[in-house]
């Protein structure tokens, strides 16, 4: 159901409030440089520092913007059940393809808990459902059985955004739940590596900087150029590298903002990137040819 590059979305703040112009500007940007997809109020889209109202306003308009000519999967996560089927229920209200589904960070839910976290929300509200698997924040990891058992159980669970890099999770996965349950790399490093095995794409940080790349090289490696997917892998790397110079999403920010793309506001508890680490990123963008 979804393949290709997905872009995990910032969004821009000006004066303590969604820029929704240049919001509309880089969804456009996106789709004019060949973008598979949109993923907006993620990490990268500072979702835990929005409101709901913020954070409805951001999924209406990517929707709104997009007009279907990319698939939309909304961030619509949270720790408690009742609160992820309310933001999934407006989600699918305001016309999102899917919902993305973080698995609960802070109260460390047992295995039997995820299980039963996401076939409730697909319970309350029928859509398709991307889980999102990144044990660095949440605290909690889902092993490949439990997501088999989701893929299993609950039809509207159609994928994964598997970002631990753990290629030996993401074989498993795939070898458990097979080639029509659609894995998502979530981790740019590792996306040619992650294709070789089966995994469908990437939902991306570095995409934001350059959409264009990031498809091209899913799209060289789904045609069969693995020189040239190999190229562009190589490519990205530094910038990759440079993207998590410190958390995400301070660097992407950073960066965009270095390129005019959008305002340098980033909302507390995070702060602008550090002094030395801006000189790092200044330098690799000036190397990449996308600084002068």
């Amino acid at each position: 159901m979804f393949k290709g590059a997905f872009t995990a979305l910032v969004t821009p703040f000006k004066n303590g409030k969604v820029d929704e112009e240049t919001f509309r500007q880089l969804v456009e940007r996106q789709i004019e440089q060949g973008i598979h997809g949109l993923v907006p109020c993620g990490t990268t889209g500072e979702s835990a520092t929005m409101s709901h109202d913020e954070h409805k306003a951001v999924i209406k308009i990517c929707v709104e913007q997009a007009k279907g000519r990319v698939p939309i999967i909304a961030g619509a996560g949270s720790n408690n059940t009742a609160e992820a089927i309310s933001l999934t229920k407006f989600a699918k209200e305001a016309g999102a393809d899917a919902v993305l589904h973080i698995t609960p960070y802070y109260n460390k839910p047992t295995q039997e808990g995820l299980y039963q976290h996401f076939k409730a929300i697909a319970k309350a509200v029928p859509m398709p459902i991307v889980m999102y698997n990144v044990p660095g924040r949440t605290g909690c990891s889902m092993a490949a059985a439990t997501v088999a058992r989701i893929a299993r159980d609950v039809p509207e669970v159609v994928g994964i955004k598997e970002a631990t890099a753990n290629m030996t999770l993401a074989s498993n996965i795939l070898e458990q739940c097979g080639q029509d349950f659609d894995v998502l790399s979530g981790d740019d490093f590792t996306v040619l590596p992650a294709m070789s095995l089966g995994v469908k794409g990437v939902i991306s940080v570095v995409s934001n900087v350059l959409p264009g790349k990031m498809a091209a090289l899913c799209n060289a490696f789904f045609a069969g150029d693995l020189a040239e997917a190999r190229r562009l892998h190589y490519e990205l790397e530094p910038l990759n590298r440079a993207m998590f110079l410190e958390s995400n999403p301070i660097p992407v920010k950073a960066a965009m903002a270095m390129l005019g793309l959008l305002g340098p506001e980033i909302r507390l508890p995070l702060v602008h990137l550090q002094p030395a680490n801006e000189e790092t990123l200044r330098g690799v963008l000036k190397k990449m040819g996308l600084l002068k």
